[in-house]
């Protein structure tokens, strides 16, 4: 890095010796090691790793910010497992808050968008004894019959791996059933913290980290992208993301199958770690800017705006995020439920722009795998400035 670079983007407080070459590192494009992505978490200031962020960030992706248009459906929230960080699951025996919906209604949700320029549905929820593979891919089948243009993003390894078991097929076998039915790609949810000892901790009984990552890497094989999560903010250590992002960083240079990395932030409402207090909004900055740093053959980072509120996710513009999902519609309750900023989570297209365009960011409108569909440099919708929670 020359001293002209240098000057111009490291802060002017001194910084250790190990932090200036991991921002040289950065600078140069050259990938950071375990070792030095561990010691930002841990002596990396908020301005110096929002710095090193940024300048990833606008190395990928300038200043353009990407949002879809989509709406979740969420077939239930009966669930086999027992997470304990999980505000929104019902055991099959407890009939208070729950629900299950039969096809009819799955397929009405999706009518009720038929005449709007959706280009996406997100489907995720509980794991439920009762609706097995057949069942899912029959849904996917009419789904597309109904709409045939709109992108599926489905099930997480959590879902396919128990609905593969109980219909005795291997994984491969049960994703090429499900895309020959109309699964376009995978969310990244249910990867939790991949340190065995932690997810023991907090999800001991559904599928292991292995698992996980396996059923991503021959979903990659198949052309069915993804996406991938984190869990932060409860009782993992630095040390634990660090191995997470590792790990993703290990897939992703084997298949280059992953679309966007996803932190996602603990919340501690009505769940079995309530004990546990959250996270600050700094230290939520923090791993955006970290995520952003290591996670290098990553071209996308995510922050999910009805989880940690409008404001922190103007903020995380900043802090390597370039994308802020979608619309919602207020579709989702499995953040609502556990305390998320946005209880009603629904942003218009005109809205998700003017929360784009106030933090100084240029908003692109895109398909689930980062086609441009609409690009707003230009737009200047006459709308109140959005409301900031």
């Amino acid at each position: 890095m020359s001293d002209q670079m240098a000057s111009a983007l490291l802060p002017a407080s001194s910084l250790s010796k190990k932090l200036q070459n991991i921002a040289e590192k950065v600078y140069q494009g050259k990938r950071i090691s375990p070792e030095e992505g561990l010691l930002l978490y841990q002596e990396g200031e908020i301005g110096f790793l929002g710095m090193l962020a940024n300048f990833v960030r606008e190395k990928k992706h300038g200043d353009l910010t990407f949002f879809n248009r989509n709406f979740h459906i969420e077939p239930t929230n009966i669930c086999v497992y027992d997470c304990k960080f999980c505000s929104y699951s019902r055991l099959l025996k407890q009939k208070e808050g729950s629900w299950e919906m039969n096809e009819k209604e799955m397929l009405d949700i999706v009518r009720k968008y038929q005449d709007q320029p959706v280009t996406e549905v997100h489907i995720v929820g509980g794991v439920h004894p009762k609706m097995g593979l057949q069942f899912f891919a029959d849904l996917l089948q009419n789904i597309k019959k109904l709409r045939p243009a709109l992108h599926i993003k489905a099930f997480t390894p959590v879902e396919l791996h128990y609905m593969f078991k109980k219909a005795k097929v291997s994984v491969r076998e049960g994703l090429e059933l499900l895309k020959s039915h109309g699964l376009d790609s995978m969310p990244g949810g249910g990867a939790e913290i991949f340190d065995e000892t932690v997810r023991k901790a907090i999800c001991e009984d559904k599928c292991t980290s292995e698992e996980w990552l396996e059923i991503h890497e021959i979903a990659h094989g198949l052309g069915i992208p993804s996406n991938a999560t984190m869990l932060y903010g409860h009782v993992e250590k630095f040390s634990h993301r660090i191995d997470h992002m590792e790990r993703l960083r290990q897939l992703q240079d084997k298949t280059q199958g992953f679309n966007t990395f996803i932190p996602l932030k603990f919340r501690n409402k009505d769940n079995q770690m309530s004990d546990v207090a959250e996270s600050s909004v700094v230290e939520d900055l923090r791993n955006y800017a970290v995520s952003r740093i290591y996670l290098d053959n990553f071209a996308h980072i995510k922050a999910y705006w009805p989880m940690i509120g409008r404001t922190t996710t103007q903020l995380a513009l900043n802090f390597g995020v370039d994308d802020v999902d979608g619309t919602i519609d207020d579709s989702t309750k499995i953040y609502t439920m556990a305390g998320s900023e946005e209880q009603n989570p629904a942003l218009t297209t005109e809205q998700l722009v003017s929360l784009i365009k106030q933090a100084g960011r240029h908003p692109i409108e895109r398909d689930t795998v980062y086609n441009t569909v609409t690009d707003y440099r230009d737009f200047d919708f006459a709308v109140p400035a959005v409301q900031m929670t």
